[in-house]
């Protein structure tokens, strides 16, 4: 079966105004787009929060990434700053159940990222229970961080556990392992209702382009 990955641009700031530019510049190209939540607690940065998002007009549909402790302690808020999805951290809470019921009660989908030093069992009970699985390629926190090819090792050994299951990989994506990286037959975890679209040239130029104006291309 054939698998088509698809590029969703990760805006990652601690600046409104900022925000604000990103946010129409994606909307040139793309109609899904993650938030990168960090609180310099669980990652050493900082970014923007809930609030500064519910203050701006955001026309794509989109999720949050919570790089932070206490995931559940921030659900609402991104709900209602109009959050389509939420992926936190394995490695960030503290009750993954408890976590994915919240969401859940709150009418969200849920992804749970892991770590690259997160082994691929830790995370397999909880599938049942998710929406996607975002693997780590980077060590999160740092802006064009390195990425971390054994990490596609772990990807191999998820699927043959769960094959059909929506995963995707996070961190370090460029137009040079691009191509590596969709063959290894990823379903992005960013793409809604489990669709597909090829990765095309213009794509990922669009994608360089945000991640030039200080966002991660994912």
């Amino acid at each position: 079966m054939t698998r088509n990955a698809r590029v969703v641009p990760a805006i990652l700031t601690d600046d409104p105004v900022t925000l604000q530019a990103m946010v129409h510049l994606a909307e040139s190209f793309t109609d899904y787009v993650q938030f990168d939540i960090m609180d310099g607690i669980f990652v050493p940065s900082r970014s923007i929060t809930a609030e500064h998002l519910s203050r701006i007009p955001i026309r794509q549909q989109w999720e949050a990434h919570l790089m932070v402790p206490h995931p559940q302690d921030y659900l609402d808020d991104f709900r209602q700053a109009g959050a389509r999805r939420i992926i936190f951290h394995y490695e960030a809470a503290s009750d993954v159940d408890e976590v994915i019921t919240v969401a859940r009660g709150l009418g969200l989908e849920v992804g749970l990222a892991i770590n690259p030093e997160t082994s691929v069992a830790r995370v397999l009970p909880y599938t049942g229970k998710l929406d996607c699985i975002l693997f780590m390629s980077v060590n999160p926190g740092y802006y064009g961080a390195k990425f971390l090819p054994e990490v596609m090792d772990k990807i191999v050994e998820f699927r043959k556990k769960q094959p059909h299951f929506e995963i995707g990989i996070d961190g370090g994506v460029k137009e040079d392992n691009i191509s590596m990286i969709a063959r290894a037959y990823l379903k992005q975890g960013l793409d809604e209702q489990g669709s597909r679209r090829e990765v095309e040239t213009e794509s990922v130029e669009c994608s360089k382009e945000v991640e030039n104006g200080d966002k991660r291309g994912v």
